[in-house]
């Protein structure tokens, strides 16, 4: 099993017509994702990869009946492009947009909230790596070829950190059941503890890995679920002990600006929700192996 998508999950691709859109299309045509439909106001009636491009994304779910959607346009239309997502009944959308304002993004989470009956969409990012199923399917931008089938869930604010899990949890013979990036910046749409309880209910995950980041209440949030809901290993790792407060550190919502929001502070919230820590990102697969194998 697998969590949010699968084979057989129809896809479409907003901005499609543009390179970036193309490139990242024919990656995930590849790797086996069923990709029914793209998005290109202003392109209606031509084609990319042999892929029919629509002006709407109600168009395109109209004709292909597409649940999923890739969202590849930039930053000025991004949030406009989640929101009619959203409108036209897609399920699931993925953001790879990076540098998306934050005051576009608090419009698009009071969007979602105030149609929450009849728009129920579920979003993973901005500024993400995606979600992939390991030999199965691909909703992203990951680097494939390093992601090995197993049953080590892999949950990460940070894409690179992400793939440098799944590459350790397959050195060491495990591999990965789901991979999902949720984004670093301040306001995403889906958060640890959201994809926490994805993997708790997975009968194919036997593990988890959450790669968390210094500033905001990401971490303390899962820290709970962890702690009072997770039947499951959680092994943890928080980037970001050497940056000094409000310093950001690459992502727009990794700078520490509270008590909490350290990478020290937040790694011991979760040493004390039960989790397992690594102490350095090279420690990661070591920290699992341990973790699944406890005597």
């Amino acid at each position: 099993m697998s969590i949010l998508i699968n084979a057989d999950t129809p896809v479409l691709m907003q901005g499609l017509g543009s390179r970036t859109g193309e490139f990242h299309c024919k990656e995930m045509l590849n790797y086996g994702t069923n990709i029914v439909a793209g998005v290109s106001p202003g392109k209606g009636g031509q084609s990319v990869l042999g892929i029919p491009l629509f002006n709407t994304v109600k168009d395109a779910v109209g004709a292909t009946g597409a649940t999923a959607s890739m969202i590849t346009v930039p930053p000025p239309t991004a949030a406009d492009a989640i929101m009619e997502a959203a409108d036209s009944g897609i399920t699931l959308a993925v953001s790879v947009t990076d540098g998306i304002p934050a005051q576009d993004m608090i419009k698009v989470k009071r969007y979602m909230r105030m149609y929450r009956s009849e728009r129920r969409m579920r979003l993973i990012g901005p500024n993400c790596s995606g979600i992939i199923n390991p030999g199965k399917t691909m909703l992203g931008i990951m680097p494939s070829a390093i992601y090995t089938a197993g049953n080590v869930g892999i949950v990460s604010r940070s894409g690179t950190l992400g793939y440098e899990a799944a590459l350790q949890i397959g050195d060491r013979g495990f591999g990965v059941s789901s991979s999902v990036g949720i984004g670093g910046d301040p306001i995403v749409g889906s958060t640890f503890h959201d994809i926490l309880q994805l993997f708790e209910a997975d009968d194919d995950t036997h593990a988890v890995v959450l790669i968390g980041e210094i500033g905001g209440p990401q971490e303390a949030d899962a820290a709970r679920y962890i702690s009072e809901s997770m039947s499951k290993p959680v092994v943890a790792y928080v980037a970001g002990r050497g940056t000094r407060r409000n310093q950001t550190m690459g992502h727009a919502g990794a700078i520490i600006s509270a008590f909490g929001d350290s990478a020290d502070e937040k790694q011991q919230i979760l040493r004390d929700s039960g989790a397992f820590i690594a102490p350095l990102p090279c420690d990661i697969g070591a920290t699992v192996v341990a973790a699944l194998n406890p005597n």
